[in-house]
C-alpha cells in the first residue's frame, strides 16, 4: 500500500523541465506587471466654443500628442461646436467682458460688435499664417489626438453624430471622461 501512496505522490511532482517552463512563464507575467509604461497621458476637457477659446485645447493638445503624450480632449456643452463641422467654421468672438480687447465693454455692447470683433480675429489669424481650427483638427487627429464629444452635450443641443469631424468619438459620457483624466499625468479644464 505504501508503494501505492509514493507512485501517486511521484505522478503529481512536476518534471525540472515543467518546473523550469512555470519558472519562466512566472518571470514573464510579473516583468509586464512591473514594466513601467514610457507613454505619459494628458487629459484636457474644454468647455467653450468661442473662437478664442478653440484654440487652446486644440494647440495644447498637438503639442502634447508632438512630444509623445497619449492625449484625450473631451468636449463638452459649447466646446462640442470645435468638433461639429458646421458649427466650427462660424465660431464667434466674444467682445464683452474680455478685458484684452481692443474695445471697450460699451462698444463691445453694441449690436454687430461680435462680427466686427470675430472679424478682426480672422484677418490676425489669416495675417500670422495661423492654423485655422479646421486644421488643427485634423493635424491632432493624425497625430493620434483623441477628441471626445460628451453624448449627453449632444442630446442637450439636439445634435447628430454625423455631423461631427470624421474620427471624432461620439457617445463618451463623464463616467469616461473621468476614468481618463484619473490615468492622466496632465489634467486641463479650457
Amino acid at each position: 500500500m505504501s508503494t501505492d501512496t509514493s507512485e501517486a505522490a511521484s505522478d503529481d511532482v512536476p518534471s525540472r523541465a515543467e518546473l523550469a517552463a512555470r519558472v519562466d512563464e512566472l518571470e514573464d507575467a510579473l516583468a509586464e506587471a512591473t514594466s513601467e509604461d514610457d507613454t505619459r497621458k494628458m487629459s484636457i476637457i474644454a468647455t467653450k466654443g468661442t473662437l478664442d477659446m478653440a484654440y487652446p485645447p486644440l494647440i495644447l493638445a498637438s503639442t502634447a500628442a508632438a512630444f509623445g503624450y497619449d492625449v484625450t480632449v473631451f468636449h463638452t456643452f459649447w466646446g462640442l461646436d470645435v468638433l461639429h463641422e458646421e458649427r466650427s467654421r462660424n465660431l464667434k468672438l466674444s467682445s464683452v467682458g474680455n478685458p484684452n480687447m481692443p474695445v471697450p465693454n460699451v462698444v463691445a455692447a453694441l449690436p454687430g460688435m461680435d462680427r466686427v470683433t470675430t472679424r478682426m480675429m480672422e484677418k490676425k489669424i489669416a495675417d500670422n499664417d495661423t492654423a485655422t481650427i479646421e486644421e488643427l483638427l485634423e493635424t491632432s487627429l493624425e497625430m493620434g489626438v483623441e477628441f471626445q464629444a460628451c453624448q449627453m452635450t449632444i442630446d442637450l443641443m439636439g445634435y447628430d453624430e454625423d455631423d461631427f469631424y470624421d474620427g471624432v468619438t461620439t457617445g463618451v459620457g463623464a463616467a469616461t471622461a473621468l476614468e481618463d483624466m484619473a490615468d492622466s499625468d496632465i489634467q486641463l479644464l479650457v
